[in-house]
Protein backbone atom coordinates (compact mmCIF):
# COMPACT_ATOMS: atom_id res chain seq x y z
CA UNK A 1 0.00 0.00 0.00
CA UNK A 2 1.58 3.64 -0.51
CA UNK A 3 2.95 5.68 2.13
CA UNK A 4 -0.55 7.47 3.69
CA UNK A 5 2.06 10.28 4.81
CA UNK A 6 4.00 12.49 2.28
CA UNK A 7 7.31 14.65 3.71
CA UNK A 8 8.50 17.29 1.58
CA UNK A 9 9.99 20.60 1.85
CA UNK A 10 8.42 24.11 1.60
CA UNK A 11 9.60 27.78 1.71
CA UNK A 12 8.63 29.79 4.53
CA UNK A 13 8.06 29.10 8.22
CA UNK A 14 5.99 26.70 9.98
CA UNK A 15 3.45 29.40 10.80
CA UNK A 16 3.31 29.91 6.68
CA UNK A 17 2.76 26.50 5.53
CA UNK A 18 -0.78 25.68 6.26
CA UNK A 19 -0.47 22.95 8.75
CA UNK A 20 -2.68 22.26 11.55
CA UNK A 21 0.14 20.98 13.76
CA UNK A 22 3.25 23.23 14.43
CA UNK A 23 6.64 21.58 15.65
CA UNK A 24 9.44 22.81 17.25
CA UNK A 25 12.17 20.62 17.53
CA UNK A 26 13.82 20.79 21.26
CA UNK A 27 17.06 20.04 21.54
CA UNK A 28 19.08 18.32 24.42
CA UNK A 29 22.09 20.57 25.19
CA UNK A 30 25.11 20.22 26.72
CA UNK A 31 23.23 23.17 28.90
CA UNK A 32 19.62 21.60 29.28
CA UNK A 33 17.03 21.59 26.78
CA UNK A 34 17.11 23.95 23.93
CA UNK A 35 14.84 25.27 20.80
CA UNK A 36 16.36 24.36 17.63
CA UNK A 37 15.18 27.77 15.04
CA UNK A 38 16.41 25.83 12.13
CA UNK A 39 17.67 27.36 8.94
CA UNK A 40 16.79 31.53 9.06
CA UNK A 41 13.27 32.32 8.73
CA UNK A 42 11.87 28.46 9.60
CA UNK A 43 10.39 29.97 12.81
CA UNK A 44 8.23 32.89 12.46
CA UNK A 45 9.72 35.99 14.03
CA UNK A 46 8.49 37.07 17.19
CA UNK A 47 7.44 33.77 18.03
CA UNK A 48 7.56 34.05 22.07
CA UNK A 49 4.84 36.59 21.78
CA UNK A 50 2.57 34.53 19.98
CA UNK A 51 2.69 31.51 22.52
CA UNK A 52 0.85 31.26 26.11
CA UNK A 53 4.83 31.95 27.75
CA UNK A 54 8.29 32.39 26.12
CA UNK A 55 9.45 28.98 24.82
CA UNK A 56 12.02 28.35 27.39
CA UNK A 57 9.72 29.06 29.92
CA UNK A 58 6.60 26.28 28.14
CA UNK A 59 10.21 23.93 28.14
CA UNK A 60 10.71 24.50 31.91
CA UNK A 61 6.88 24.44 32.42
CA UNK A 62 6.38 20.94 30.47
CA UNK A 63 9.45 19.49 32.16
CA UNK A 64 10.77 18.73 28.82
CA UNK A 65 14.58 17.85 28.48
CA UNK A 66 14.87 17.07 24.83
CA UNK A 67 14.93 13.37 24.84
CA UNK A 68 14.07 12.23 21.51
CA UNK A 69 10.32 11.23 21.09
CA UNK A 70 9.73 13.41 23.73
CA UNK A 71 6.44 15.57 22.84
CA UNK A 72 4.28 18.33 25.10
CA UNK A 73 1.76 20.77 22.76
CA UNK A 74 -0.66 22.82 23.52
CA UNK A 75 -3.02 25.61 21.08
CA UNK A 76 -1.45 28.81 19.78
CA UNK A 77 -2.20 31.83 17.18
CA UNK A 78 1.08 32.19 14.84
CA UNK A 79 -0.47 34.41 12.59
CA UNK A 80 -3.25 32.78 10.74
CA UNK A 81 -5.26 31.23 13.56
CA UNK A 82 -5.57 29.01 16.09
CA UNK A 83 -3.29 25.74 15.75
CA UNK A 84 -1.94 23.20 18.12
CA UNK A 85 2.21 23.67 18.83
CA UNK A 86 4.19 20.37 19.44
CA UNK A 87 7.36 20.79 21.38
CA UNK A 88 9.21 17.46 20.00
CA UNK A 89 12.22 16.34 21.75
CA UNK A 90 15.13 15.45 19.09
CA UNK A 91 17.82 14.34 21.41
CA UNK A 92 21.62 15.03 20.60
CA UNK A 93 20.55 14.97 17.01
CA UNK A 94 22.41 11.61 15.99
CA UNK A 95 20.04 9.84 13.22
CA UNK A 96 18.93 7.12 15.80
CA UNK A 97 17.58 10.27 17.91
CA UNK A 98 15.99 12.05 14.64
CA UNK A 99 14.00 8.42 13.54
CA UNK A 100 12.64 8.11 17.23
CA UNK A 101 11.61 11.84 16.78
CA UNK A 102 9.80 11.81 13.30
CA UNK A 103 8.08 8.92 14.54
CA UNK A 104 6.58 10.39 17.57
CA UNK A 105 5.76 13.32 15.17
CA UNK A 106 4.02 10.92 12.64
CA UNK A 107 1.69 9.37 15.91
CA UNK A 108 1.35 12.61 17.58
CA UNK A 109 0.06 14.29 14.11
CA UNK A 110 -2.32 11.09 13.31
CA UNK A 111 -5.91 12.71 12.47
CA UNK A 112 -4.37 15.91 11.24
CA UNK A 113 -3.69 16.98 7.71
CA UNK A 114 -0.82 18.54 7.74
CA UNK A 115 2.11 19.34 9.87
CA UNK A 116 5.48 21.29 9.51
CA UNK A 117 8.88 21.53 11.34
CA UNK A 118 11.54 23.08 10.73
CA UNK A 119 14.46 21.82 7.93
CA UNK A 120 17.23 22.39 9.81
CA UNK A 121 16.89 19.60 12.54
CA UNK A 122 20.06 18.96 14.22
CA UNK A 123 23.36 16.85 13.94
CA UNK A 124 25.48 15.64 15.55
CA UNK A 125 27.39 18.81 17.14
CA UNK A 126 24.63 20.84 17.11
CA UNK A 127 24.97 22.55 13.89
CA UNK A 128 21.18 22.73 13.41
CA UNK A 129 21.60 22.26 9.44
CA UNK A 130 22.09 18.49 8.46
CA UNK A 131 19.51 19.06 6.59
CA UNK A 132 20.32 16.81 3.34
CA UNK A 133 22.68 14.31 5.85
CA UNK A 134 21.78 10.81 7.08
CA UNK A 135 19.88 12.23 10.29
CA UNK A 136 17.13 14.17 8.28
CA UNK A 137 16.86 11.04 6.34
CA UNK A 138 16.42 9.12 9.35
CA UNK A 139 13.56 11.44 10.31
CA UNK A 140 11.54 10.70 6.97
CA UNK A 141 12.24 7.05 7.49
CA UNK A 142 11.04 6.56 11.21
CA UNK A 143 8.20 8.95 10.28
CA UNK A 144 7.08 7.38 7.67
CA UNK A 145 7.47 4.34 8.90
CA UNK A 146 5.16 5.27 11.73
CA UNK A 147 2.91 6.09 9.80
CA UNK A 148 2.18 3.00 7.75
CA UNK A 149 -1.21 1.32 8.19
CA UNK A 150 -2.36 -2.29 6.80
CA UNK A 151 -6.20 -2.64 6.42
CA UNK A 152 -8.47 -4.92 5.00
CA UNK A 153 -11.61 -3.25 7.19
CA UNK A 154 -14.52 -1.35 4.83
CA UNK A 155 -14.45 1.15 7.99
CA UNK A 156 -11.23 1.37 9.68
CA UNK A 157 -11.08 2.41 13.20
CA UNK A 158 -8.67 5.50 14.40
CA UNK A 159 -7.43 8.40 13.44
CA UNK A 160 -5.81 8.25 9.60
CA UNK A 161 -2.07 9.16 9.54
CA UNK A 162 -1.30 12.89 8.88
CA UNK A 163 -1.78 13.28 5.38
CA UNK A 164 1.76 15.51 4.80
CA UNK A 165 4.59 16.74 6.70
CA UNK A 166 6.61 19.69 5.50
CA UNK A 167 9.88 20.60 6.15
CA UNK A 168 9.96 24.62 6.68
CA UNK A 169 13.09 25.70 4.98
CA UNK A 170 12.91 29.81 6.09
CA UNK A 171 13.39 32.52 3.74
CA UNK A 172 16.62 31.53 2.27
CA UNK A 173 15.12 29.32 -0.94
CA UNK A 174 16.84 25.81 0.94
CA UNK A 175 13.85 23.84 -0.60
CA UNK A 176 16.36 21.89 -2.50
CA UNK A 177 18.89 20.94 0.35
CA UNK A 178 16.36 18.48 1.79
CA UNK A 179 15.28 16.80 -1.42
CA UNK A 180 17.87 13.86 -1.05
CA UNK A 181 17.66 13.20 2.34
CA UNK A 182 13.92 12.76 2.13
CA UNK A 183 14.08 10.45 -0.76
CA UNK A 184 16.48 8.50 0.97
CA UNK A 185 15.02 8.29 4.03
CA UNK A 186 11.57 7.38 2.00
CA UNK A 187 13.51 4.49 -0.70
CA UNK A 188 14.49 2.50 3.11
CA UNK A 189 11.50 2.95 4.39
CA UNK A 190 9.58 2.23 1.47
CA UNK A 191 11.57 -0.82 1.38
CA UNK A 192 10.00 -2.14 4.78
CA UNK A 193 6.63 -1.07 3.99
CA UNK A 194 6.84 -3.22 0.79
CA UNK A 195 7.74 -6.05 2.91
CA UNK A 196 5.17 -5.11 5.56
CA UNK A 197 2.59 -5.38 3.02
CA UNK A 198 3.64 -8.53 1.36
CA UNK A 199 3.92 -10.46 5.26
CA UNK A 200 0.38 -8.85 6.19
CA UNK A 201 -1.84 -10.30 3.34
CA UNK A 202 -3.96 -13.22 4.62
CA UNK A 203 -2.73 -16.71 3.59
CA UNK A 204 -5.75 -17.32 2.07
CA UNK A 205 -4.97 -14.69 -0.80
CA UNK A 206 -1.20 -15.33 -0.37
CA UNK A 207 -0.41 -18.33 -1.57
CA UNK A 208 3.35 -19.35 -3.43
CA UNK A 209 1.83 -17.90 -6.96
CA UNK A 210 0.65 -15.10 -5.75
CA UNK A 211 3.98 -14.15 -4.01
CA UNK A 212 5.98 -15.53 -6.78
CA UNK A 213 3.79 -12.95 -8.89
CA UNK A 214 4.25 -9.79 -6.56
CA UNK A 215 8.07 -10.36 -6.82
CA UNK A 216 7.97 -10.22 -10.50
CA UNK A 217 5.70 -7.27 -10.21
CA UNK A 218 8.55 -5.46 -8.06
CA UNK A 219 11.30 -6.24 -10.43
CA UNK A 220 9.53 -5.14 -13.54
CA UNK A 221 9.44 -1.55 -11.12
CA UNK A 222 12.46 -1.87 -10.29
CA UNK A 223 14.75 -2.93 -13.25
CA UNK A 224 15.37 -6.39 -12.08
CA UNK A 225 15.13 -9.33 -13.57
CA UNK A 226 13.14 -12.03 -12.57
CA UNK A 227 13.17 -15.91 -12.82
CA UNK A 228 10.62 -18.37 -11.60
CA UNK A 229 10.59 -21.85 -10.93
CA UNK A 230 7.01 -23.80 -10.91
CA UNK A 231 6.20 -26.95 -9.52
CA UNK A 232 7.22 -28.88 -12.74
CA UNK A 233 10.72 -26.85 -13.30
CA UNK A 234 11.47 -27.46 -9.31
CA UNK A 235 11.25 -31.49 -9.93
CA UNK A 236 13.02 -31.26 -13.04
CA UNK A 237 15.86 -29.47 -11.46
CA UNK A 238 15.90 -31.58 -8.52
CA UNK A 239 14.71 -29.05 -5.57
CA UNK A 240 14.30 -31.72 -3.39
CA UNK A 241 13.77 -29.71 -0.02
CA UNK A 242 11.17 -27.06 -1.60
CA UNK A 243 9.17 -30.01 -3.38
CA UNK A 244 8.87 -32.06 0.19
CA UNK A 245 7.70 -29.00 2.02
CA UNK A 246 5.32 -27.86 -0.36
CA UNK A 247 4.13 -31.36 -1.43
CA UNK A 248 1.14 -31.41 1.20
CA UNK A 249 -0.05 -28.35 0.26
CA UNK A 250 -3.22 -28.16 -3.11
CA UNK A 251 -1.14 -24.70 -3.89
CA UNK A 252 2.25 -25.86 -5.26
CA UNK A 253 5.67 -24.43 -4.45
CA UNK A 254 7.83 -21.88 -6.14
CA UNK A 255 11.81 -20.80 -6.09
CA UNK A 256 12.04 -16.88 -7.25
CA UNK A 257 15.32 -15.40 -9.04
CA UNK A 258 15.55 -11.53 -8.50
CA UNK A 259 18.68 -10.20 -10.17
CA UNK A 260 20.19 -6.81 -9.80
CA UNK A 261 23.40 -6.02 -11.71
CA UNK A 262 24.40 -2.67 -11.88
CA UNK A 263 27.71 -1.86 -14.92
CA UNK A 264 30.48 -1.95 -12.60
CA UNK A 265 30.10 -4.08 -9.79
CA UNK A 266 33.05 -5.95 -8.39
CA UNK A 267 31.09 -7.76 -5.53
CA UNK A 268 28.22 -10.45 -5.41
CA UNK A 269 25.83 -10.71 -2.96
CA UNK A 270 23.13 -13.56 -2.51
CA UNK A 271 20.29 -13.08 -0.45
CA UNK A 272 17.87 -15.84 0.19
CA UNK A 273 14.70 -15.73 2.07
CA UNK A 274 11.96 -18.03 3.70
CA UNK A 275 9.09 -17.78 2.09
CA UNK A 276 6.19 -20.52 3.83
CA UNK A 277 3.18 -18.52 3.21
CA UNK A 278 1.40 -20.59 6.22
CA UNK A 279 2.51 -22.88 8.28
CA UNK A 280 0.57 -25.47 10.21
CA UNK A 281 3.85 -27.32 10.88
CA UNK A 282 2.80 -30.38 8.51
CA UNK A 283 1.87 -33.13 10.50
CA UNK A 284 3.78 -31.85 13.28
CA UNK A 285 0.99 -29.56 13.76
CA UNK A 286 1.51 -26.68 15.54
CA UNK A 287 -1.00 -25.17 18.30
CA UNK A 288 -3.60 -23.13 17.27
CA UNK A 289 -2.11 -20.03 18.91
CA UNK A 290 0.90 -20.35 17.47
CA UNK A 291 -0.68 -20.81 13.98
CA UNK A 292 -2.73 -18.08 13.94
CA UNK A 293 0.58 -15.57 12.96
CA UNK A 294 1.72 -17.93 10.24
CA UNK A 295 0.87 -16.10 7.45
CA UNK A 296 4.19 -14.28 8.49
CA UNK A 297 6.36 -17.24 7.82
CA UNK A 298 7.53 -15.76 4.93
CA UNK A 299 8.91 -12.57 6.39
CA UNK A 300 12.25 -13.88 5.06
CA UNK A 301 11.12 -13.69 1.87
CA UNK A 302 9.19 -10.21 2.25
CA UNK A 303 12.15 -8.38 3.64
CA UNK A 304 14.54 -9.49 0.71
CA UNK A 305 11.39 -8.86 -1.89
CA UNK A 306 11.84 -5.30 -0.36
CA UNK A 307 15.64 -4.90 0.06
CA UNK A 308 15.96 -5.83 -3.69
CA UNK A 309 12.87 -3.11 -4.49
CA UNK A 310 15.09 -0.37 -3.10
CA UNK A 311 18.94 -0.97 -4.49
CA UNK A 312 18.37 0.97 -7.54
CA UNK A 313 17.13 4.14 -5.98
CA UNK A 314 19.65 3.92 -3.49
CA UNK A 315 22.29 3.82 -6.47
CA UNK A 316 23.75 0.44 -4.54
CA UNK A 317 26.92 -0.42 -7.13
CA UNK A 318 27.12 -4.22 -5.80
CA UNK A 319 25.51 -6.82 -8.21
CA UNK A 320 22.59 -8.81 -5.86
CA UNK A 321 20.97 -11.70 -6.24
CA UNK A 322 17.90 -12.71 -4.24
CA UNK A 323 16.44 -15.79 -3.49
CA UNK A 324 13.00 -16.99 -2.88
CA UNK A 325 12.32 -20.10 -1.73
CA UNK A 326 8.53 -20.29 -1.57
CA UNK A 327 6.30 -23.50 -0.09
CA UNK A 328 3.32 -23.59 1.98
CA UNK A 329 3.78 -26.16 4.77
CA UNK A 330 -0.20 -28.08 4.88
CA UNK A 331 -1.44 -31.02 6.32
CA UNK A 332 -3.30 -33.93 3.71
CA UNK A 333 -2.44 -37.09 2.25
CA UNK A 334 0.16 -36.33 0.30
CA UNK A 335 1.95 -34.16 3.17
CA UNK A 336 5.71 -35.26 3.70
CA UNK A 337 5.80 -37.53 7.12
CA UNK A 338 8.56 -37.16 10.23
CA UNK A 339 10.83 -40.52 9.13
CA UNK A 340 10.98 -39.17 5.22
CA UNK A 341 14.08 -38.75 3.84
CA UNK A 342 14.42 -36.10 0.89
CA UNK A 343 17.50 -35.22 -1.45
CA UNK A 344 18.38 -31.36 -1.65
CA UNK A 345 19.55 -29.32 -5.35
CA UNK A 346 23.13 -30.58 -4.42
CA UNK A 347 22.78 -34.17 -3.48
CA UNK A 348 22.45 -34.37 0.37
CA UNK A 349 19.82 -36.41 1.97
CA UNK A 350 17.90 -35.48 4.86
CA UNK A 351 15.93 -37.33 7.38
CA UNK A 352 12.78 -34.76 7.96
CA UNK A 353 12.48 -35.73 12.03
CA UNK A 354 10.00 -32.77 12.55
CA UNK A 355 7.68 -31.21 9.94
CA UNK A 356 7.49 -27.82 11.62
CA UNK A 357 11.30 -27.76 11.11
CA UNK A 358 10.68 -26.71 7.36
CA UNK A 359 12.12 -23.26 6.63
CA UNK A 360 15.61 -24.39 6.74
CA UNK A 361 14.77 -27.22 4.03
CA UNK A 362 13.50 -24.71 1.65
CA UNK A 363 16.79 -22.34 2.39
CA UNK A 364 19.40 -25.53 1.98
CA UNK A 365 17.94 -25.92 -1.85
CA UNK A 366 17.91 -21.94 -2.39
CA UNK A 367 21.85 -22.18 -0.65
CA UNK A 368 22.65 -25.14 -3.07
CA UNK A 369 21.45 -23.49 -5.62
CA UNK A 370 23.23 -20.34 -4.97
CA UNK A 371 26.57 -21.61 -4.53
CA UNK A 372 26.23 -24.48 -7.05
CA UNK A 373 25.42 -21.90 -10.07
CA UNK A 374 26.36 -18.51 -8.97
CA UNK A 375 29.30 -17.93 -7.49
CA UNK A 376 28.59 -15.30 -5.25
CA UNK A 377 31.21 -13.30 -3.19
CA UNK A 378 28.86 -13.82 0.46
CA UNK A 379 25.73 -15.42 0.69
CA UNK A 380 23.18 -13.91 3.91
CA UNK A 381 19.75 -15.40 4.66
CA UNK A 382 16.40 -14.31 6.67
CA UNK A 383 13.97 -16.23 8.29
CA UNK A 384 11.67 -16.44 10.85
CA UNK A 385 13.28 -19.45 11.83
CA UNK A 386 12.97 -20.53 15.46
CA UNK A 387 11.17 -19.77 18.21
CA UNK A 388 14.79 -20.02 20.22
CA UNK A 389 15.89 -16.89 18.66
CA UNK A 390 13.27 -15.27 20.39
CA UNK A 391 13.49 -16.99 23.76
CA UNK A 392 16.70 -15.95 23.40
CA UNK A 393 16.56 -12.25 22.51
CA UNK A 394 13.05 -11.20 22.76
CA UNK A 395 11.25 -9.39 20.25
CA UNK A 396 13.07 -6.47 19.85
CA UNK A 397 17.12 -7.92 18.79
CA UNK A 398 17.38 -10.62 15.73
CA UNK A 399 19.84 -13.47 16.17
CA UNK A 400 23.19 -13.04 13.54
CA UNK A 401 24.79 -16.77 12.99
CA UNK A 402 27.99 -15.94 10.74
CA UNK A 403 30.88 -17.73 9.34
CA UNK A 404 32.93 -14.36 8.46
CA UNK A 405 34.21 -11.89 11.36
CA UNK A 406 34.29 -9.38 8.37
CA UNK A 407 30.75 -10.44 7.79
CA UNK A 408 29.16 -10.18 10.70
CA UNK A 409 30.86 -6.74 12.19
CA UNK A 410 29.36 -4.99 8.72
CA UNK A 411 25.71 -6.71 9.59
CA UNK A 412 26.04 -5.78 13.23
CA UNK A 413 26.94 -1.88 12.13
CA UNK A 414 24.63 -1.56 9.57
CA UNK A 415 21.91 -2.98 11.97
CA UNK A 416 22.88 -0.47 14.61
CA UNK A 417 22.81 2.63 11.74
CA UNK A 418 19.25 1.11 11.21
CA UNK A 419 17.88 1.22 14.52
CA UNK A 420 17.51 -2.93 13.64
CA UNK A 421 19.76 -4.54 16.10
CA UNK A 422 21.27 -7.72 15.64
CA UNK A 423 23.46 -9.74 18.39
CA UNK A 424 25.71 -12.18 16.85
CA UNK A 425 25.37 -15.97 18.34
CA UNK A 426 27.63 -18.78 18.47
CA UNK A 427 28.24 -21.57 15.77
CA UNK A 428 29.36 -23.45 18.89
CA UNK A 429 31.24 -26.66 16.85
CA UNK A 430 30.94 -28.70 19.57
CA UNK A 431 26.72 -28.71 18.61
CA UNK A 432 27.19 -29.55 14.92
CA UNK A 433 26.86 -33.69 15.52
CA UNK A 434 23.27 -33.01 16.70
CA UNK A 435 22.35 -32.31 13.20
CA UNK A 436 23.79 -35.67 11.69
CA UNK A 437 21.33 -39.19 11.14
CA UNK A 438 21.84 -42.53 11.28
CA UNK A 439 19.94 -43.62 7.89
CA UNK A 440 20.87 -39.69 6.13
CA UNK A 441 23.60 -36.98 5.63
CA UNK A 442 21.36 -34.65 7.81
CA UNK A 443 18.82 -34.30 10.12
CA UNK A 444 16.60 -31.48 10.10
CA UNK A 445 16.40 -31.32 13.44
CA UNK A 446 18.89 -32.14 16.79
CA UNK A 447 18.72 -35.93 17.17
CA UNK A 448 21.14 -35.60 20.70
CA UNK A 449 19.99 -34.04 24.06
CA UNK A 450 23.55 -33.81 24.86
CA UNK A 451 23.46 -29.72 25.05
CA UNK A 452 19.78 -29.25 25.61
CA UNK A 453 18.55 -28.65 22.19
CA UNK A 454 19.81 -25.31 21.32
CA UNK A 455 17.50 -24.90 19.07
CA UNK A 456 18.46 -21.92 17.12
CA UNK A 457 22.10 -22.78 17.05
CA UNK A 458 20.98 -25.95 15.79
CA UNK A 459 19.31 -24.52 12.80
CA UNK A 460 22.31 -22.55 11.96
CA UNK A 461 24.32 -25.69 11.84
CA UNK A 462 22.23 -27.14 9.89
CA UNK A 463 22.21 -23.98 6.93
CA UNK A 464 25.83 -23.56 7.36
CA UNK A 465 26.17 -27.33 5.30
CA UNK A 466 24.58 -25.80 2.34
CA UNK A 467 26.68 -22.74 2.03
CA UNK A 468 30.25 -24.36 0.49
CA UNK A 469 32.47 -23.13 3.08
CA UNK A 470 31.59 -18.97 1.28
CA UNK A 471 31.41 -16.24 4.01
CA UNK A 472 27.98 -16.35 5.12
CA UNK A 473 25.27 -15.15 7.70
CA UNK A 474 22.13 -15.82 9.09
CA UNK A 475 19.45 -13.49 10.23
CA UNK A 476 16.73 -15.32 12.81
CA UNK A 477 14.34 -12.50 12.73
CA UNK A 478 11.71 -15.39 14.50
CA UNK A 479 11.29 -12.14 17.23
CA UNK A 480 11.43 -8.76 15.91
CA UNK A 481 9.66 -10.21 12.99
CA UNK A 482 6.13 -9.75 14.25
CA UNK A 483 5.18 -7.01 16.76
CA UNK A 484 2.08 -7.15 18.83
CA UNK A 485 1.35 -3.56 19.64
CA UNK A 486 1.70 -0.32 18.09
CA UNK A 487 4.57 1.75 19.62
CA UNK A 488 7.96 3.51 17.54
CA UNK A 489 8.06 2.53 14.56
CA UNK A 490 6.23 -0.29 14.59
CA UNK A 491 2.49 -1.34 13.81
CA UNK A 492 1.08 -4.57 15.04
CA UNK A 493 1.86 -7.37 12.61
CA UNK A 494 4.69 -8.20 10.21
CA UNK A 495 8.03 -5.43 10.59
CA UNK A 496 9.89 -5.92 7.82
CA UNK A 497 12.49 -6.23 10.36
CA UNK A 498 16.62 -6.19 8.30
CA UNK A 499 15.34 -4.50 4.68
CA UNK A 500 16.95 -1.51 5.63
CA UNK A 501 19.59 -3.63 7.20
CA UNK A 502 20.67 -4.78 4.17
CA UNK A 503 20.04 -2.03 2.48
CA UNK A 504 22.71 -0.06 4.53
CA UNK A 505 25.24 -2.94 4.43
CA UNK A 506 24.60 -3.36 0.23
CA UNK A 507 25.35 -0.03 -0.25
CA UNK A 508 28.58 0.02 1.87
Amino acid sequence: MPFPTQIHPVAGSVAEAGADLAVVAVRAGAEGPEPVAGPPGALPDGLDARLPAPLAELIAHYELTGRAGETAQFAADLGGGLVRVALLGVGEGTAADLRTAGAALARLAKGRSRAAVPAGLPGPGGDGGTGGGEALAAFAEGALLASYRFSLASDPKGPEPVGEIVLACGDGGGEAKPVEAVRRGTALAGAAALARDLINTPSARKDPAWLAGRATEVAARAGLQATVWDEADLEREGFGAILAVGQGSSRPPRLVRLDYAPEGAESHVVLVGKGVTFDTGGLSLKPNDNMKLMKTDMSGAAVVIGAMSALAELGCRTRVTGLLAVAENAVSGSAQRPGDVLTTYGGRTVEVLNTDAEGRLVMADALDYAVAELEPDALVDVATLTGAAKVALGTGTGALFATDDALAGALLEAGDRSGEPLWRMPLTEEYAPTVSSPVADLANIGTSGDYGHPGATEAALFLREFTGGLPWAHLDVAGPGRSMSEQGLLTKGGTGFAARTLLRWLEA
